[in-house]
């Protein structure tokens, strides 16, 4: 038997992550669409009566690969890279874009939780004329969140050393931010 669509590795985590954190009375329920719309997993409220539509994007860390120092090494937890079409991102049926950013060394999954709209004005900040984003995500031992492509190697450690400031860079505040998920 061949199976008609699968899960890929992203929308598993994603699930698995809401189905062990949103229990009891928050408890929420994942649907997972037999057609691909541009929508990988619907999470509804305990009663099906509300829903919140999400796209999943999973990328593996860098770090290992990367010509970083290691005393910046020592300071990421992850350094993830993603393409993203603008066409594709502006047309997004999805309530909120989800990337998973699995750690190497030691093995983490963090989350970053972001409305469409909110990461197209941000990318739009640092290219408006790109067609195609190229995009890093770090995720430092500070627990703070950074979109670092195009930045110097100074900024890089300053990053490392919890003293970057940026407010487009800075994704801090959707880090493993399941809010909007929880006031389903």
């Amino acid at each position: 038997m061949r199976p008609i669509f699968t899960v890929h590795a992203g929308e598993f985590l994603v699930g698995e992550h809401i189905e062990q954190n949103f229990k009891g009375k928050s408890k929420k329920n994942i649907w997972v669409p037999t057609k691909d719309t541009g929508v990988d997993l619907l999470v509804t409220n305990q009663e099906n009566k509300k829903a919140i539509s999400l796209q999943v994007k999973f990328s593996k860390d860098f770090i290992p690969m990367m010509k970083l120092p290691s005393s910046i090494q020592k300071e990421l937890r992850v350094c993830t890279w993603f393409t993203l079409d603008r066409e594709k991102m502006k047309r997004s049926v999805a309530d909120l874009w989800v990337f998973v950013l699995a750690g190497f060394a030691n093995r983490t999954y963090d989350y970053v939780v972001i409305k469409p709209t909110e990461l197209i004005r941000r990318l739009d900040a640092l290219d408006a004329n790109s067609k195609k984003f190229q995009i890093y995500i770090w995720v430092t031992e500070h627990e703070r969140c950074w979109l670092t492509r195009g930045l110097s190697k100074d900024d890089h450690d300053d990053i490392s050393k919890n003293a970057f400031a940026s407010s487009v860079r800075d994704l801090t505040r959707y880090l493993n931010n399941w809010s909007l998920i929880g006031s389903l």
